[in-house]
């Protein structure tokens, strides 16, 4: 950010501190989920909303945007206040993004100014004072360039970011929300798996390939190496994104695997790629961030193995399964990601702007943690990758270290309610506020 003089900054502080007029309207908040949703992000909009409840005294309502953020740039926003305080606190329990999620970059001010005035018109027309963007590092990007933009256009938005991604590639925070369930889910789902083919490999399948979600950090794909423990040994083989891919090496290992243990089981991170940076499974096609478009790196190993070393093997993609497995959720990541929620209002109402709260580990046995804060120019487009003393020297599995990181992090269980065998998820209304600009904006 631009250096300011000492007169725009006092400017800005009396501006960002005036006190509410007598009769004057508390302002209204924007909360948006974006990017690939997660097993608890609604536990973040329930820690928001529910938090933000008890303060109407200095939030008026908080409406959600439809979609993310692209709901606030068509002036499309959910009335959260029409849904009752047993819906809000259901979302609690329930997955993926009650209001609806989005993948949509803003660019900068500079190559498109158009949307940041419009999200500006949406914000004055709704007296709407704070934002709270729930996402990855892209959406921390995008509430950094709102921030900047209350600044320079003179209309004080409190900008906070709620951080969330089950790829666990935010800096700063020492996890994010949504990562424990989900490596909670691979780490089950491996052990299960590995059940399965150990019993059918004396006649039958020799290798179960798991393809997981991680483009550039390898975070999911070392959750798969908790499945094998001290009292429950499973023969795994690890393949991160932070390891340059070797045919040969990787082919080798399988095979003394098989021959050792009889089978083995395979856990291979969507960004796994080769010495000249091509992913394994890379299709040729972006994304709406432009990042490439991946899937596929399962059948790409079970392919090899099949091929070079004869071993009948069956593969599977997590997909969105991993993310939305709220029925085996972490409890430790839903009382987080509630925690970051709540955290995200307290830090606006004391006057804390372009920021995102984070989780500081205090220890790990027993483990602890509090809420802490990070500026969002220190987050925004950086990547946490896996630290090299999380991976074995092979390159293969992971360490201890990563194993007491990663532990505290799936413990405890916080099922939903369940009727007839079925786990009771709720669905707001998502009651429509009604329009109040006659220009209609094309994204």
């Amino acid at each position: 950010m631009p250096k300011k003089t000492k007169s725009k900054k006092t400017k800005k502080k009396k501006i960002a501190t005036r006190a509410r007029k007598p009769g004057e309207a508390p302002k209204n908040a924007f909360y948006a989920q974006s990017g690939g949703v997660t097993a608890v992000i609604n536990a973040s909009a329930c820690g928001l909303i529910e938090t933000a409840r008890k303060h109407k005294n200095r939030i008026g309502k908080v409406y959600a945007g439809r979609n993310g953020i692209i709901g606030a740039l068509t002036e499309d926003l959910i009335d959260t206040s029409k849904e009752s305080a047993a819906t809000i606190r259901g979302l609690r329990h329930t997955p993926s993004g009650a209001f609806g999620s989005c993948r949509y970059k803003l660019k900068s001010l500079e190559q498109n100014r158009r949307e940041y005035e419009r999200l500006i018109e949406v914000f004055k027309a709704h007296n709407i004072g704070y934002f709270f963007y729930n996402g990855g590092g892209d959406s921390a990007d995008t509430c950094l360039k709102i921030s900047q933009l209350s600044e320079t256009m003179g209309y004080p938005i409190k900008a906070i970011h709620v951080p969330k991604t089950v790829d666990n590639d935010l800096p700063i925070t020492d996890n994010c929300p949504g990562f424990g369930s989900v490596a909670k889910y691979i780490a089950i789902s491996t052990r299960e798996a590995s059940f399965d083919v150990a019993s059918m490999a004396k006649t039958s399948t020799k290798v179960f390939v798991i393809e997981v979600m991680g483009r550039h950090a390898g975070w999911i794909a070392a959750a798969g190496g908790l499945a094998s423990t001290d009292d429950t040994p499973i023969p795994i083989v690890i393949l991160f994104p932070e390891v340059e891919f070797d045919q040969k090496k990787f082919l080798a290992k399988i095979d003394a695997m098989v021959r050792k243990h009889g089978y083995c089981s395979v856990v291979v991170s969507e960004g796994v790629h080769y010495a000249d940076g091509k992913f394994l499974a890379e299709s040729g096609l972006k994304d709406a961030f432009g990042h490439s478009q991946l899937g596929g790196a399962a059948s790409v190993i079970a392919g090899m193995i099949q091929s070079e070393l004869g071993l009948k093997n069956h593969w599977a993609v997590a997909d969105y399964l991993q993310r939305s497995a709220r029925h085996i959720a972490s409890k430790t990541d839903v009382d987080m990601a509630y925690a970051m929620g709540k955290a995200a209002v307290q830090f606006a109402l004391k006057g804390h702007n372009s920021v995102m709260p984070t989780i500081d580990r205090i220890s790990n046995k027993p483990f602890k943690w509090k809420v802490g804060m990070a500026p969002l120019n220190k987050v925004a487009n950086v990547e946490k990758m896996m630290p090299d003393n999380f991976i074995s020297k092979d390159g293969f599995g992971i360490t201890k270290r990563c194993r007491n990181y990663m532990e505290p992090l799936i413990k405890g269980e916080d099922y939903p309610p369940y009727k007839n065998g079925m786990p009771q998820y709720v669905r707001p209304k998502n009651i429509a506020v009604k329009k109040k600009l006659d220009s209609r904006f094309k994204l």
